[in-house]
């Protein structure tokens, strides 16, 4: 006889995902995989042998981060990283070194680039008030 378990919306259907391995977005715009080993009601998250994923372009770098704690309402996105779909990454991985460069690199553009947009609006009489999202937290 096969039970089939039907859980209901919301965080105690994430009990199937105990054990697995999963890729979380924060709010903050981290990209964290792991495997689940715990989750409380409030959508709490224990993840094991966690790496931080850092995309540039077309390329990534995984710094190792151990166990990690997430509050569940860091939680933006979360799903079930795959054997397979690690394997068909359209992306190069390099090391740790190079997409810390690289993301050092793009976050001085991007600042580049806001301050030349607030020196065109002033130029004009209007204000600027920058991107405040994730990017710039770190």
């Amino acid at each position: 006889m096969i039970m089939a378990f039907s859980f209901p919306p919301g965080t105690a259907s994430l009990l199937e995902d105990i054990d697995k391995k999963l890729m979380v977005v924060l709010r903050d715009g981290r990209t964290l995989i792991g495997y689940l080993r715990s989750i409380d009601q409030f959508a709490n998250l224990v993840l094991h042998k966690t790496i931080e994923r850092i995309h540039v372009g077309k390329e990534y770098g995984d710094i190792p981060r151990g166990v990690f704690v997430i509050r569940g309402e860091n939680v933006v996105l979360l799903g079930e990283v795959t054997i397979e779909k690690e394997m068909n990454l359209p992306l190069k991985k390099v090391s740790i070194n190079d997409i810390l460069e690289a993301q050092r690199r793009e976050q001085e553009l991007k600042q580049e680039q806001e301050k030349l947009m607030a020196k065109a609006l002033r130029e004009r009489g209007l204000s600027y008030i920058p991107d405040l999202s994730h990017d710039d937290m770190f």
